[in-house]
């Protein structure tokens, strides 16, 4: 019976050539399940030869794996090219690191290769660059991307992990008022709490991208994280914050004096939405289909939300697998960080809730 598996590759150089090292991942094709993790360090040489290394490292584990059948998936444009036939391996010092991959192809059966994008192949990434790290004697802080995972729950596979950071204060947050579609700025205490905020998440290891919704106030709090982790923002329109339509820019207790029977039926109805605006239900659907958009794109990845109260309350529901109640039951404050985790065969775990000990 053939086995297959895919087989994620990386290898990075610090320097190119520099300390290098090398990392690959062995899944089960039908499951996801993670079968093996290799990696080790190169001393000094170039990405290309520990890119190499990492697939070579790959092949050898899915050998062992007992596969028979194998899709190697390499950010590397260059290798994967290259062993696919399309491309010659004109570097000398590369051909013998061509011929041995090819050799281990052969060995292990039918092989092909597919390229990704870096994102979609952070485990081998973060394997890559841990063993530049143990190479140097180089020790991080390990946060959410490195958490051992839920044996218990029967999870298989590695997850999508979400570290949820609210946005820092506005003047409308100060004076309690709904500020859904208002594009606020953050206030002087808001771009403290953004700051404060960075420097707890830049030693959160494996972090590919910062995913920040569109409004002002959220890419505000979003920059700084992003420019401390070194990875890139990237803006999506489904973590807006709800749009309360007539009540925008009001008070709780103004909204409830202009529409006092509707304001009493939203509070206890998701399903109703204010005047000209948006039901907590449909909040909860376009949030469900960003997050769902989301794992498709970055698989196994570690990803900082930033976004507002609502949507990071549906992320956490849904990782609880709770019902709409909690949305009236779970408190966040401003520039408060939650953490959760999406496996790709099902089953959530949400690991953090409403931290605000690193706030001023």
């Amino acid at each position: 019976m053939t086995r297959r598996v895919i087989v994620e590759a990386d290898g990075g150089s610090r320097g190119n050539p520099g300390p290098a090292g090398y990392g690959a991942v062995v899944r089960d094709a039908e499951t996801g399940e993670v079968l093996a993790e290799v990696s080790g360090g190169l001393g000094n040489t170039t990405n290309n030869v520990a890119e190499y290394s990492g697939l070579i490292a790959g092949l050898r584990a899915a050998t062992k794996e007992g596969a028979s059948a194998a899709e190697v998936r390499m950010d590397s444009k260059l290798v994967v090219e290259q062993m696919s036939g399309r491309w010659q391996v004109k570097q000398p010092h590369l051909r013998p690191l061509a011929g041995e991959a090819a050799g281990l192809a052969r060995e292990l059966g039918e092989v092909t290769y597919t390229w990704v994008p870096r994102a979609r192949n952070a485990h081998a990434d973060r394997l890559a660059n841990e063993a530049m790290d143990a190479q140097a004697g180089v020790t991080r802080n390990p946060v959410a991307a490195t958490a051992s995972p839920p044996r218990w729950t029967g999870a298989t596979g590695s997850p999508t992990r979400l570290s949820m950071l609210r946005h820092g204060q506005t003047e409308f947050s100060v004076q309690g008022r709904y500020s859904g579609r208002y594009d606020l700025p953050l206030t002087e205490l808001g771009k403290r709490q953004a700051a404060a905020a960075a420097a707890r998440l830049a030693s959160t290891d494996g972090v590919t991208a910062v995913v920040s919704s569109p409004m002002l106030r959220a890419r505000q709090t979003a920059e700084p994280v992003a420019s401390a982790l070194g990875v890139p923002l990237t803006i999506r329109d489904g973590l807006i914050e709800t749009d309360f339509g007539a009540w925008d820019g009001l008070t709780f207790a103004e909204a409830r004096a202009r529409d006092p029977e509707l304001h009493t039926r939203w509070l206890t109805d998701t399903s109703v939405a204010p005047p000209d605006g948006e039901s907590m239900d449909a909040v909860h659907r376009r949030v469900r289909r960003t997050r769902d958009q989301l794992i498709a794109e970055y698989g196994a990845a570690t990803l900082v939300i930033v976004s507002h109260v609502t949507p990071i309350k549906s992320l956490l529901r849904m990782a609880l697998d709770a019902g709409p109640s909690l949305l009236h039951r779970l408190h966040l404050d401003i520039a408060s960080l939650s953490a959760a985790e999406f496996y790709p065969d099902g089953p959530a775990l949400v690991r953090l809730v409403n931290d605000t000990s690193y706030l001023p």
